[in-house]
């Protein structure tokens, strides 16, 4: 439409983004709006061409977002984590990498129809899944916890290294092409070690300036971002196509070096990543020929296509899982996910231009190929994962899992409540020092930004079925809760209510449902707790109603939520009137007058005279005590007990 270099490259950031929020409100697969927007501009109504507008500039931005998506994705690969990786899983992303590579190689070479070179090149590509991917699917079908571990990490660790593996398929087949000595298959592992030694080379310079203080903040983003693309040039420089392996192992070596402020890069990092990811993949699918788009619904392709998903896939899993402790229900589940996402279909763009530059005619193939593959498996793997899920009975839905965002004194003594009723618990700040009484507690805890991509990286939140925002920023309890509604639902988002010096009219966000019953902001609460206020479970039984129970409460207390008799949790709300039957339990938020009184009560035996003056006892009371726990005599403690 636009004859403009400007206006293209404007359309597909735009495009792009646009797609990922669409993606995110409609909780649809990302990959599957980007795509249909591509195809839209591009080869179906022509408004667009990136390779025509851009000509030679269309390969180096490929390339230079393929460097900075691969050690983005390297970052993740800690060291510390693999060693904890269970048995099935270190089968899956070694054993079963491997056959997956040979399986999905021989299917694209008889299938499909490729040439041993391309064969062996994607099929080292397409063993990745990608965690772009497979995350979302995860919270979607709430996963129990050691099937989502498995997918989770086989997409996090095998990611880097389908490209990876492409990479050295490439590399080697180009020597073997050519004149086969000694001395060019020694030149080869030479050059890739070289690749490896730059990379770390980088990363220890640039790792130990950032721990040193020698770089000021707002240059620590700018810097490593400069440093990666030069890693990659001066490698790639050095020998054509090991730029990529440089960046991977620059990565993988700045993840497992412990760096404190890794994290301050963390939020630009994802920001470059997203961008790059969104803009490249409507770059190449707008870019796509319409024949070779038609080339999608070849019988080969297709073909193809079911192999890989009904073959190569579980026979991998099958073979690789054999002697370890997964049952058959895990196995099948595992062996049928595995959507390929945009990772997959970036690098394959690149390899098909690279390839073509030397001479390999049917990688004209390759984009239709992996864009047929892609779309299949997140189509497939996307609808049908809850459904197979809960078929397997390897779903976590009767659960009442609870993250509680804010390390206030009062949070961490509701998740106390919460673990003591059997239900999981977990408690998220972004500074270490918010999280000391939970860690005095002994609850489960994770420093971090509930909002960053990174920390579902880390943080498996298939377990929780509800989402607390009870940070003291309003405004950010507010974007918790829109950020995490396609995912769970807003009947299973909550926040404080928002502190008295804000003004309510200002913030125009839809968050989550106010917390409590009556509402109360985070600041009132940790007044409460310090001036002695402690959380109390009440059973409610045919003798003592619910009913009786609100009438004789303490007007000052707040309700927060039931325990119901199955086990399961219900918060209260202002605008939801919850009601108790029988065998539930009220957890509430009381006054020390009422703990007072019930002291009393016990002391005295019920005949409302005691030995203790009611002076003395409230001063006791007022005491603060050591390790957090009052000491008053006679009394039961504070904290709520499980449920029998």
């Amino acid at each position: 439409m636009f004859e403009s270099l400007l206006f293209d490259l404007m359309l597909v950031i735009l495009l792009g983004i646009l797609s990922q929020w669409v993606a995110w409100k409609y909780r649809l697969p990302a990959i599957v709006v980007m795509s249909v927007a591509g195809l839209l501009v591009g080869p179906i109504f022509g408004l667009i061409n990136p390779q025509e507008t851009m000509g030679d500039l269309f390969g180096p931005i490929i390339t230079f977002a393929v460097a900075i998506i691969l050690f983005e994705g390297s970052l993740n690969l800690d060291v510390r984590e693999i060693r904890g990786f269970s048995k099935p899983v270190g089968r899956i992303v070694t054993i079963g990498a491997f056959i997956a590579w040979i399986a999905g190689s021989l299917a694209a070479h008889f299938l499909a129809g490729l040439s041993w070179e391309v064969s062996f090149i994607i099929g080292g590509l397409f063993i990745v899944t990608g965690p772009t991917v497979i995350l979302p699917l995860l919270r979607q079908a709430k996963l129990k916890p050691r099937p989502a571990a498995i997918l989770k990490w086989e997409g996090i660790v095998v990611d880097p290294f389908g490209a990876l593996l492409a990479v050295f398929a490439f590399e080697f087949i180009k020597f073997i092409n050519s004149e086969v000595t000694l001395k060019s298959l020694l030149l080869f592992f030479a050059a890739s070690a070289f690749a490896v030694f730059i990379g770390w080379l980088a990363a220890l310079i640039i790792g130990n300036a950032f721990e040193r203080g020698s770089i000021p903040e707002y240059l620590k983003a700018p810097i490593l971002f400069v440093v990666v693309l030069f890693t990659f040039v001066f490698s790639d420089e050095i020998m054509h196509e090991t730029g990529l392996l440089a960046v991977t192992a620059m990565g993988m070596k700045m993840a497992n070096m412990r760096l404190t402020t890794l994290n301050d890069v963390r939020h630009f990092k994802e920001n470059i990543s997203v961008l790059l990811i969104s803009g490249i993949f409507v770059m190449l699918t707008a870019s796509l020929d319409p024949k070779i788009l038609i080339e999608i619904f070849n019988p080969a392709i297709i073909t193809y296509v079911a192999a890989m998903l009904f073959v190569v896939r579980p026979l991998s899993i099958w073979i690789s899982t054999i002697g370890t402790d997964l049952n058959y229900r895990e196995r099948l589940l595992i062996g049928w996910i595995a959507p390929r996402g945009i990772v997959a279909l970036t690098v394959s763009g690149y390899f098909a231009t690279i390839l073509l530059e030397n001479g390999y005619e049917d990688a004209e193939l390759l984009t239709a190929l992996t864009f047929a593959l892609v779309l299949f498996t997140v189509i497939l793997h996307g609808f049908s994962i809850g459904f197979l899920a809960k078929k397997l009975n390897l779903t976590t839905t009767d659960e009442s899992g609870v993250a509680i965002i804010g390390g206030a004194r009062f949070s961490a003594a509701l998740a106390e409540s919460i673990k003591d009723t059997g239900n999981e618990v977990l408690l998220v700040d972004q500074g270490w020092a918010a999280l000391a009484e939970a860690r005095k507690r002994g609850l489960p805890n994770y420093v971090g930004d509930i909002l960053s991509e990174q920390v579902e990286y880390h943080l498996d939140l298939t377990p929780y079925r509800y989402m607390l925002a009870m940070t003291k920023v309003d405004t950010y309890n507010a974007h918790i809760c829109a950020d995490f509604a396609p995912d769970l639902g807003r009947q299973h988002l909550f926040q404080t209510a928002f502190h008295v010096g804000q003004d309510v009219e200002t913030f125009k966000i839809a968050g989550g449902q106010k917390l409590f019953s009556p509402s109360i902001s985070i600041y009132s609460l940790e007044e409460r707790m310090h001036a002695g206020h402690v959380i109390r479970k009440t059973m409610i039984t045919k003798q003592y109603s619910y009913t009786q129970y609100l009438r004789e409460r303490d007007d000052k207390s707040i309700l927060l939520y039931i325990l119901r008799a199955d086990g399961l949790i219900e918060f209260f709300t202002p605008k939801v009137e919850l009601q108790a039957a029988a065998g539930d339990a009220i957890i509430a938020l009381t006054s020390p007058a009422k703990t007072i009184e019930r002291v009393m009560e016990r002391l005295d035996g019920g005949s409302g005279e005691s030995s203790i003056p009611y002076e003395q006892l409230e001063e006791k009371f007022n005491e603060e005590p050591s390790g957090g726990k009052r000491n008053i005599p006679g009394a039961a403690p504070a904290s709520t007990k499980k449920v029998e």
